[in-house]
């Protein structure tokens, strides 16, 4: 029987709205008519008005595994009930050690060390400040110039804004950190519309690092950060070759490799990560989201083994690296993760995205044709539908067609005019003819 004050707090509608300053949210207009979850359970989120709501968005891209998935509850409470937090200075638990170990069995290259942090964007700080001791340590002081990218997306940390290309997420916060150039995005209409998978054109982009090479000089690089697929910004596929070329132009000069996977990690492409999937091994990789199934915040920075060598060096007893946060490898964050990986592997979810992804593409690229849509892109189970926006009224198109979804009963994701898909890996071929299917009437409807 549920206890009334329970039900009170987190299954009816608020009384009050008004002061909870939401993010990424337009405040005034969610609260004149809000959209209200009060619970999940496999593929689909219940509403405040006990409505059913299909999950095509996987949470935030995050909940690989499904919804409220009782090994991941239970594993969760037992470690709440034996012990809630640990200080991680100084300090350990076991479930730490153990989670780092099984990380790194299943990552691509000599990626052989995790450090532990509580989101994507603390990630990103963390391997941009690494990246920069790293240097410092090996007598290159000089490199501290941080490579972008145009339409990246890095967290909302100043670090990863820096380094971030999305112009609504940079320019109301001053001028950034100094010494931060970036190169141009790779998402291109004209050459690669309505291209399935990795598009043909535009693998000499990653050549504008040698531009900015040339420019600034190498000796003042430190690294490279991009998305190997870039997600938040409207699923931008790269092009055939060029995370290759990246590679080796960043080899060629010294300069460390920094993936973001944050989205793309945990098979979300059908391959554990992104790395694997494009046979390009990074220096440093950042993850989050599919790492706890989001359902306790988590992140980590995967490093190779040179540059955790790096650090281990001078006496023994002085902190190699004075950075770090309270709620690194939290009990509860690493008993969920835990948990999530025997899903992972138990289930066999990686391998069941690769296995769905072509009939994925195919359902969505059905959706060519459809009023308004001037591309679809397409990876893994990660789809981006790229409307036509309407005249002077740029998002209005993409934010309409989000709301109507919601009252279709299927949660999507809209960046700008862009449709963004990428469900749970559980997801079953029916729910996919689903989500088209809405999409398909959606945009009918708005022609």
């Amino acid at each position: 029987m549920t206890d009334p004050a329970h039900a009170a707090r987190y299954e009816s509608m608020p009384n009050d709205l008004q002061p909870f300053w939401m993010p990424f949210t337009a405040n005034r207009h969610y609260k004149s008519n809000p959209r209200m979850l009060v619970s999940a359970e496999g593929m689909h989120y219940t509403t405040v008005d006990g409505r059913k709501l299909l999950d095509g968005a996987a949470g935030m891209w995050c909940v690989n595994a499904g919804h409220n998935r009782k090994p991941i509850t239970e594993a969760i409470s037992a470690q709440a009930a034996r012990m809630s937090y640990s200080p991680p200075f100084q300090m350990g638990h076991p479930g730490a050690f153990e989670l780092a170990a099984r990380l790194v069995n299943i990552l691509p290259g000599d990626l052989d060390h995790a450090f532990f942090t509580n989101s994507g964007s603390e990630s990103v700080d963390t391997a941009l400040k690494i990246a920069l001791a790293y240097h410092r340590l090996r007598g290159e002081g000089t490199r501290t110039r941080l490579i972008g990218r145009e339409r990246g997306y890095h967290g909302v940390g100043f670090g990863g804004i820096s380094v971030g290309g999305i112009a609504n997420n940079r320019k109301h916060f001053g001028t950034m950190l100094p010494g931060v150039d970036h190169l141009p995005h790779t998402h291109n209409l004209e050459k690669n519309a309505f291209s399935r998978g990795q598009p043909a054109w535009g693998a000499h982009l990653a050549d504008e690092l040698e531009r900015l090479v040339a420019l600034h000089d190498a000796s003042t690089i430190a690294a490279v950060i991009v998305e190997p697929m870039a997600g938040s910004t409207g699923v931008l596929i790269p092009p055939q070759g060029y995370l290759e070329r990246l590679r080796q132009i960043c080899d060629k000069h010294g300069i460390l490799l920094i993936m973001d996977e944050v989205i793309t990690g945990f098979g979300r492409l059908g391959a554990s990560f992104a790395a694997e999937y494009f046979g390009v091994v990074p220096d440093l990789m950042t993850t989050a989201k599919g790492l706890s199934n989001g359902a306790v915040p988590m992140g980590a920075v995967f490093a190779r083994k040179p540059i955790y060598d790096a650090f281990m060096e001078g006496p023994e007893h002085v902190i190699e690296l004075f950075h770090g946060y309270t709620y690194s490898a939290h009990p509860l964050a690493c008993a969920a993760s835990h948990a999530v990986l025997d899903i992972y592997q138990d289930e066999g979810l990686f391998e069941r995205a690769a296995a769905l992804a072509p009939y994925w593409e195919e359902s969505l690229h059905g959706l060519k044709g459809a009023p308004h849509v001037i591309d679809i892109r397409n990876l893994g189970l990660v789809a981006g539908i790229e409307l036509e926006p309407i005249e002077g009224q740029p998002t209005a198109r993409g934010f309409d067609a989000f709301l109507k979804c919601y009252d279709k009963g299927l949660l999507v994701r809209t960046t700008g005019d862009i449709i963004a898909l990428s469900p749970p890996l559980i997801i079953e071929k029916n729910q996919i003819d689903q989500i088209a299917e809405t999409i398909h009437d959606v945009l009918k409807a708005a022609a």
